[in-house]
């Protein structure tokens, strides 16, 4: 079947189509792999349960599994792994950025106090750990904790970095690569380990999850510096805090010194100061850096096509296929 990219509808049901079935069983599958004894556990699990996103991970666990093989009880675990790390990453970073809302609805930290918050989130993540012992899934255990280490590093990394202001473009893609598209890439790669792959075929799905992970971050970052909500304002999230991402980052190299430092001062003041961060978002605009960051994702997300273009063509290999375009054609 050829593909035309062109003709894509940005529409996830249709990306889900070869995995419906799987993803209806994976639903109670996952429920139950968070389940807990303890009352006060048992009620935040549920709650988080019913505001579950999209579920682009375990999604992404299950196609792979179907492009490189046989989707089987193994596939399960790998993307009930996923699903539990990632929920306790979402938790924490909550807790670490003193979010209180999450998705349109309050976080964790917001409804039960951070001290809590990070405890479920440790819950779950030994959720994760312990669902691979008990299954004998070593592998699949391996690769998530690879995984752990690295969107540790990233996210340190960045708020050392950040602290600093000293992110240039090749760190900036450094602390992505970490704290973003390893995640992805534990997906694609314990998706295929599931389905029994060769290792040849598995480093294809490495570095398929790696480029489409870094996409999907400079998509979001991108975001940070568009109208967003019916008021059609910029967010700037990052902005104020502190945190430089692509536009800004190469918005700044298009200038002399002195305007760098003037508006790496603005950034400084932008958490309190409106106009301050009105003037960042704008430069940001003048300067090329929308542009330039919408140029590096799309490169991004033809190397993760590319990755996978010579798999036999199937289903599973059309949803992947669109998905590339949904993330990066994605309104939020």
């Amino acid at each position: 079947m050829e593909y035309n990219s062109l003709n894509i509808l940005q529409n996830l049901d249709k990306i889900r189509k070869p995995v419906e079935e799987q993803l209806k069983q994976f639903e109670p599958y996952f429920s139950s792999a968070m389940k807990s004894k303890v009352p006060l556990l048992s009620i935040i699990t549920n709650y988080i349960y019913r505001r579950k996103g999209k579920q682009l991970r375990p999604l992404i666990v299950f196609l792979s599994a179907g492009l490189v093989g046989r989707i089987n009880s193994s596939t399960f675990v790998a993307a009930a792994m996923v699903e539990l790390l990632h929920t306790a990453t979402l938790i924490h970073d909550d807790v670490v950025d003193e979010a209180y809302e999450r998705r349109g609805s309050h976080s964790i930290n917001a409804l039960w106090r951070s001290k809590i918050a990070v405890l479920a989130g440790d819950f779950l993540l030994s959720k994760g750990l312990l669902l691979s012992l008990e299954t004998n899934e070593f592998e699949l255990l391996k690769h998530m904790s690879e995984a752990v280490k690295e969107m540790s590093e990233g996210e340190l990394l960045q708020i050392e970095r950040s602290r600093k202001m000293d992110i240039n473009e090749e760190i900036y893609l450094e602390i992505i690569r970490k704290k973003t598209a390893t995640l992805l890439a534990a997906c694609t790669v314990n998706g295929a380990c599931s389905a029994k792959v060769t290792i040849e075929n598995l480093e294809k799905m490495r570095a398929f999850g790696i480029a489409l992970g870094m996409a999907f971050q400079i998509k979001d970052d991108i975001f940070d510096f568009l109208p967003q909500g019916l008021i059609g304002k910029p967010s700037g999230n990052d902005v104020k805090e502190k945190k430089l991402t692509l536009p800004l980052i190469y918005s700044l190299t298009k200038v002399e010194k002195a305007e760098q430092n003037r508006i790496l001062k603005l950034v400084r003041k932008s958490k309190h100061d409106p106009k301050a961060l009105q003037s960042v978002l704008n430069f940001t605009h003048q300067q090329g850096g929308i542009e330039y960051g919408i140029k590096t994702m799309n490169e991004y997300r033809d190397k993760a096509k590319q990755h996978i273009s010579e798999f036999p063509e199937s289903p599973y290999k059309d949803s992947l296929l669109m998905l590339c375009d949904y993330i990066t054609e994605r309104k939020k």
